[in-house]
Protein backbone atom coordinates (compact mmCIF):
# COMPACT_ATOMS: atom_id res chain seq x y z
CA UNK A 1 0.00 0.00 0.00
CA UNK A 2 3.03 2.25 -0.36
CA UNK A 3 1.58 4.45 -3.13
CA UNK A 4 -1.67 4.92 -1.17
CA UNK A 5 0.26 6.03 1.92
CA UNK A 6 2.16 8.61 -0.11
CA UNK A 7 -1.12 9.87 -1.54
CA UNK A 8 -2.57 10.17 1.95
CA UNK A 9 0.47 12.20 3.02
CA UNK A 10 -0.25 14.72 0.27
CA UNK A 11 -3.63 15.35 1.87
CA UNK A 12 -2.21 15.78 5.38
CA UNK A 13 -3.42 12.43 6.62
CA UNK A 14 -6.74 12.27 4.74
CA UNK A 15 -6.97 8.75 3.36
CA UNK A 16 -7.65 8.07 -0.30
CA UNK A 17 -10.27 5.38 -0.76
CA UNK A 18 -11.10 4.13 -4.26
CA UNK A 19 -13.18 1.53 -6.05
CA UNK A 20 -13.23 -0.25 -9.40
CA UNK A 21 -15.57 -2.36 -11.51
CA UNK A 22 -14.65 -4.51 -14.47
CA UNK A 23 -17.92 -6.36 -14.53
CA UNK A 24 -20.19 -3.28 -14.57
CA UNK A 25 -22.83 -3.52 -17.31
CA UNK A 26 -21.63 -1.91 -20.51
CA UNK A 27 -24.52 0.53 -20.54
CA UNK A 28 -23.58 1.74 -17.06
CA UNK A 29 -19.98 2.39 -18.08
CA UNK A 30 -20.97 3.95 -21.37
CA UNK A 31 -22.68 6.90 -19.71
CA UNK A 32 -20.10 9.68 -19.70
CA UNK A 33 -19.74 10.37 -15.99
CA UNK A 34 -22.58 8.07 -14.85
CA UNK A 35 -25.46 10.45 -15.60
CA UNK A 36 -28.06 9.09 -13.16
CA UNK A 37 -25.90 7.23 -10.63
CA UNK A 38 -22.90 8.82 -8.87
CA UNK A 39 -21.85 5.40 -7.57
CA UNK A 40 -21.71 4.07 -11.13
CA UNK A 41 -19.60 7.04 -12.16
CA UNK A 42 -17.17 6.48 -9.30
CA UNK A 43 -16.92 2.78 -10.12
CA UNK A 44 -16.35 3.47 -13.80
CA UNK A 45 -13.74 6.15 -13.13
CA UNK A 46 -11.81 3.98 -10.75
CA UNK A 47 -12.15 0.92 -12.95
CA UNK A 48 -10.22 2.92 -15.51
CA UNK A 49 -7.58 3.75 -12.90
CA UNK A 50 -7.23 0.12 -11.87
CA UNK A 51 -6.81 -0.94 -15.50
CA UNK A 52 -4.40 1.93 -16.22
CA UNK A 53 -6.74 3.37 -18.86
CA UNK A 54 -5.81 7.06 -18.89
CA UNK A 55 -8.25 8.17 -21.60
CA UNK A 56 -11.25 6.61 -19.88
CA UNK A 57 -10.21 7.89 -16.45
CA UNK A 58 -10.06 11.48 -17.74
CA UNK A 59 -13.75 11.25 -18.70
CA UNK A 60 -14.65 11.26 -15.00
CA UNK A 61 -12.65 14.34 -14.04
CA UNK A 62 -13.98 17.88 -14.09
CA UNK A 63 -13.10 19.79 -17.24
CA UNK A 64 -10.22 21.70 -15.64
CA UNK A 65 -8.76 18.60 -13.99
CA UNK A 66 -9.16 16.54 -17.16
CA UNK A 67 -7.18 19.11 -19.14
CA UNK A 68 -4.51 19.24 -16.44
CA UNK A 69 -4.36 15.43 -16.30
CA UNK A 70 -3.86 15.10 -20.05
CA UNK A 71 -1.08 17.71 -19.89
CA UNK A 72 0.90 15.79 -17.25
CA UNK A 73 4.03 13.91 -18.30
CA UNK A 74 3.35 10.25 -19.01
CA UNK A 75 5.03 9.05 -15.82
CA UNK A 76 2.93 11.40 -13.68
CA UNK A 77 -0.31 10.25 -15.35
CA UNK A 78 0.67 6.65 -14.64
CA UNK A 79 1.59 7.55 -11.05
CA UNK A 80 -1.80 9.17 -10.51
CA UNK A 81 -3.63 6.02 -11.63
CA UNK A 82 -1.43 3.87 -9.39
CA UNK A 83 -2.28 6.03 -6.41
CA UNK A 84 -5.97 5.71 -7.14
CA UNK A 85 -5.76 1.94 -7.57
CA UNK A 86 -3.45 1.45 -4.58
CA UNK A 87 -1.28 -0.81 -6.71
CA UNK A 88 2.11 -0.58 -8.38
CA UNK A 89 0.69 -1.20 -11.84
CA UNK A 90 -2.41 -2.09 -13.85
CA UNK A 91 -4.68 -4.65 -12.26
CA UNK A 92 -7.92 -6.53 -12.77
CA UNK A 93 -10.98 -4.83 -11.22
CA UNK A 94 -13.84 -7.02 -9.99
CA UNK A 95 -17.25 -5.94 -8.71
CA UNK A 96 -19.67 -7.57 -6.29
CA UNK A 97 -22.12 -6.38 -3.60
CA UNK A 98 -22.64 -6.92 0.12
CA UNK A 99 -25.80 -7.90 2.00
CA UNK A 100 -27.02 -4.30 1.88
CA UNK A 101 -26.53 -4.20 -1.89
CA UNK A 102 -23.55 -1.86 -1.54
CA UNK A 103 -20.74 -2.18 -4.03
CA UNK A 104 -17.72 -4.25 -3.00
CA UNK A 105 -14.82 -3.79 -5.36
CA UNK A 106 -11.43 -5.45 -5.68
CA UNK A 107 -8.43 -4.34 -7.70
CA UNK A 108 -6.23 -7.37 -8.26
CA UNK A 109 -2.71 -6.54 -9.42
CA UNK A 110 0.19 -8.99 -9.79
CA UNK A 111 1.80 -8.03 -6.48
CA UNK A 112 -1.13 -6.86 -4.36
CA UNK A 113 -4.91 -6.73 -4.04
CA UNK A 114 -7.03 -3.96 -2.54
CA UNK A 115 -10.69 -4.33 -1.60
CA UNK A 116 -13.05 -1.38 -1.24
CA UNK A 117 -16.58 -1.17 0.14
CA UNK A 118 -19.04 1.56 -0.81
CA UNK A 119 -21.56 3.00 1.61
CA UNK A 120 -24.86 4.81 1.00
CA UNK A 121 -24.70 7.63 -1.53
CA UNK A 122 -25.91 11.03 -0.31
CA UNK A 123 -27.06 13.37 -3.07
CA UNK A 124 -27.87 17.09 -2.78
CA UNK A 125 -28.77 18.92 -6.00
CA UNK A 126 -25.63 18.74 -8.13
CA UNK A 127 -23.38 17.21 -5.43
CA UNK A 128 -23.02 13.60 -4.29
CA UNK A 129 -20.96 12.03 -1.51
CA UNK A 130 -20.05 8.36 -1.32
CA UNK A 131 -18.34 6.86 1.76
CA UNK A 132 -15.82 4.17 0.84
CA UNK A 133 -13.74 1.99 3.14
CA UNK A 134 -10.59 0.03 2.40
CA UNK A 135 -10.67 -3.35 4.12
CA UNK A 136 -8.26 -3.44 7.11
CA UNK A 137 -7.65 0.30 6.74
CA UNK A 138 -9.44 3.63 7.09
CA UNK A 139 -12.49 5.30 5.57
CA UNK A 140 -13.31 8.55 3.84
CA UNK A 141 -15.78 9.77 1.25
CA UNK A 142 -15.60 10.84 -2.36
CA UNK A 143 -17.34 13.98 -3.51
CA UNK A 144 -18.74 14.16 -7.04
CA UNK A 145 -20.26 17.05 -8.93
CA UNK A 146 -22.68 16.98 -11.85
CA UNK A 147 -21.01 18.66 -14.81
CA UNK A 148 -22.16 18.62 -18.43
CA UNK A 149 -24.80 16.02 -17.63
CA UNK A 150 -22.46 13.55 -15.90
CA UNK A 151 -20.94 12.94 -12.49
CA UNK A 152 -17.26 13.92 -12.07
CA UNK A 153 -14.77 13.42 -9.26
CA UNK A 154 -14.61 16.52 -7.10
CA UNK A 155 -13.03 15.79 -3.72
CA UNK A 156 -11.34 13.27 -1.46
CA UNK A 157 -12.59 13.66 2.06
CA UNK A 158 -12.82 17.41 2.60
CA UNK A 159 -10.09 18.26 0.10
CA UNK A 160 -10.84 19.25 -3.47
CA UNK A 161 -9.15 17.14 -6.12
CA UNK A 162 -6.68 19.61 -7.63
CA UNK A 163 -4.52 17.77 -10.15
CA UNK A 164 -2.28 20.73 -11.10
CA UNK A 165 -1.32 21.25 -7.45
CA UNK A 166 -1.00 17.52 -6.81
CA UNK A 167 1.33 17.11 -9.75
CA UNK A 168 3.69 19.70 -8.25
CA UNK A 169 3.70 17.98 -4.88
CA UNK A 170 4.20 14.54 -6.40
CA UNK A 171 7.05 15.82 -8.56
CA UNK A 172 8.71 17.24 -5.44
CA UNK A 173 8.21 13.92 -3.61
CA UNK A 174 9.67 11.94 -6.50
CA UNK A 175 12.65 14.29 -6.69
CA UNK A 176 13.32 13.86 -2.97
CA UNK A 177 13.04 10.07 -3.29
CA UNK A 178 15.58 10.02 -6.13
CA UNK A 179 17.97 12.16 -4.08
CA UNK A 180 17.62 9.82 -1.10
CA UNK A 181 18.34 6.89 -3.38
CA UNK A 182 21.47 8.63 -4.71
CA UNK A 183 22.79 9.11 -1.17
CA UNK A 184 22.08 5.46 -0.34
CA UNK A 185 23.93 4.43 -3.50
CA UNK A 186 26.96 6.50 -2.48
CA UNK A 187 27.12 4.63 0.81
CA UNK A 188 26.68 1.28 -0.98
CA UNK A 189 29.50 2.15 -3.37
CA UNK A 190 31.73 3.13 -0.46
CA UNK A 191 31.03 -0.24 1.18
CA UNK A 192 31.81 -2.05 -2.08
CA UNK A 193 35.10 -0.19 -2.45
CA UNK A 194 36.04 -1.04 1.15
CA UNK A 195 35.25 -4.71 0.43
CA UNK A 196 37.40 -4.59 -2.69
CA UNK A 197 40.29 -3.15 -0.69
CA UNK A 198 40.04 -5.87 1.96
CA UNK A 199 39.91 -8.57 -0.71
CA UNK A 200 42.72 -7.34 -2.98
CA UNK A 201 44.83 -5.12 -0.74
CA UNK A 202 44.34 -1.99 -2.81
CA UNK A 203 41.70 0.42 -4.05
CA UNK A 204 40.09 -0.21 -7.44
CA UNK A 205 41.30 2.03 -10.22
CA UNK A 206 37.74 2.57 -11.44
CA UNK A 207 34.15 1.67 -10.61
CA UNK A 208 34.21 -0.70 -13.56
CA UNK A 209 36.44 -3.08 -11.59
CA UNK A 210 33.61 -3.52 -9.06
CA UNK A 211 31.30 -4.91 -11.73
CA UNK A 212 29.95 -8.41 -12.38
CA UNK A 213 32.30 -11.29 -13.16
CA UNK A 214 31.63 -14.60 -14.91
CA UNK A 215 30.75 -17.43 -12.55
CA UNK A 216 33.72 -18.43 -10.34
CA UNK A 217 35.96 -15.88 -12.04
CA UNK A 218 36.08 -13.04 -9.52
CA UNK A 219 39.25 -11.02 -9.92
CA UNK A 220 40.62 -7.50 -9.30
CA UNK A 221 39.30 -6.60 -12.75
CA UNK A 222 35.78 -7.97 -12.10
CA UNK A 223 35.04 -8.16 -8.40
CA UNK A 224 31.25 -8.70 -8.59
CA UNK A 225 30.54 -6.16 -5.87
CA UNK A 226 28.01 -3.99 -7.74
CA UNK A 227 25.69 -4.36 -10.71
CA UNK A 228 26.59 -3.64 -14.31
CA UNK A 229 24.79 -0.30 -14.44
CA UNK A 230 26.42 1.08 -11.31
CA UNK A 231 29.84 -0.21 -12.41
CA UNK A 232 29.33 1.97 -15.49
CA UNK A 233 28.73 4.95 -13.18
CA UNK A 234 24.96 5.31 -13.46
CA UNK A 235 21.94 4.49 -11.30
CA UNK A 236 18.37 5.79 -10.93
CA UNK A 237 18.90 9.08 -12.71
CA UNK A 238 22.28 9.93 -11.19
CA UNK A 239 25.83 9.70 -12.52
CA UNK A 240 28.55 8.58 -10.11
CA UNK A 241 32.23 9.55 -10.14
CA UNK A 242 35.08 7.93 -8.21
CA UNK A 243 38.49 9.40 -7.36
CA UNK A 244 41.43 8.01 -5.40
CA UNK A 245 42.93 10.46 -2.90
CA UNK A 246 46.69 9.85 -2.58
CA UNK A 247 48.24 9.78 0.86
CA UNK A 248 51.16 12.00 1.96
CA UNK A 249 53.65 9.43 0.72
CA UNK A 250 51.85 8.87 -2.57
CA UNK A 251 50.03 5.72 -1.44
CA UNK A 252 46.34 5.14 -2.09
CA UNK A 253 45.13 6.40 1.27
CA UNK A 254 41.44 7.03 0.61
CA UNK A 255 38.83 7.84 -2.01
CA UNK A 256 35.99 10.22 -2.81
CA UNK A 257 32.68 9.72 -4.60
CA UNK A 258 30.36 12.20 -6.28
CA UNK A 259 26.81 11.90 -7.58
CA UNK A 260 25.22 14.37 -9.99
CA UNK A 261 21.73 14.24 -11.56
CA UNK A 262 21.60 13.06 -15.16
CA UNK A 263 18.80 15.52 -15.92
CA UNK A 264 18.94 18.43 -13.48
CA UNK A 265 15.56 19.29 -12.01
CA UNK A 266 13.96 16.05 -13.23
CA UNK A 267 16.05 13.13 -12.00
CA UNK A 268 17.42 15.16 -9.10
CA UNK A 269 18.18 18.67 -7.94
CA UNK A 270 21.02 18.35 -5.44
CA UNK A 271 24.48 17.01 -6.21
CA UNK A 272 26.26 14.93 -3.57
CA UNK A 273 29.84 14.32 -2.48
CA UNK A 274 31.12 11.53 -0.21
CA UNK A 275 34.39 12.66 1.35
CA UNK A 276 37.39 10.62 2.45
CA UNK A 277 35.84 10.19 5.91
CA UNK A 278 32.65 8.73 4.49
CA UNK A 279 30.54 11.84 5.14
CA UNK A 280 28.08 12.97 2.47
CA UNK A 281 27.79 16.62 1.47
CA UNK A 282 25.00 17.95 -0.70
CA UNK A 283 23.96 21.16 -2.45
CA UNK A 284 22.02 22.46 -5.41
CA UNK A 285 24.86 22.78 -7.91
CA UNK A 286 22.56 23.16 -10.93
CA UNK A 287 23.73 19.81 -12.23
CA UNK A 288 27.47 20.24 -11.63
CA UNK A 289 29.67 18.20 -9.28
CA UNK A 290 29.37 18.76 -5.54
CA UNK A 291 32.40 19.57 -3.38
CA UNK A 292 33.71 18.71 0.10
CA UNK A 293 32.96 22.22 1.34
CA UNK A 294 29.25 21.83 0.59
CA UNK A 295 27.02 21.37 3.67
CA UNK A 296 26.72 17.93 5.21
CA UNK A 297 23.34 16.35 4.55
CA UNK A 298 21.06 16.04 7.57
CA UNK A 299 21.73 12.34 8.24
CA UNK A 300 25.49 12.82 8.34
CA UNK A 301 25.35 15.84 10.67
CA UNK A 302 24.30 13.53 13.50
CA UNK A 303 27.11 11.00 13.02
Amino acid sequence: MKAWLRFADVFAGIVLITAFALSCPAAERAQDGGESDPSAALSAALTAACRGNEAEFANYLTADNAAAFRALPEEQRAALLKRFSLTDGPGKPLLSSDAQNHRVVRCEAPDQTAEFRFGDTRTHENLAFIPVAVVDSQQTQFGLVRENGGWRLLSLGLVLLDIPQLSKQWAAEDLAAREDAAVATLHSLADAIASYRRAFGKLPESLEQLGPAPKDQISPEQASLVGKELAAGSSAGYHFRYRIVPGPDGSDASFELAATPDDYGKTGQRSFFLDAEGKVHGADRHGTVAAPDDPLIADDKTH
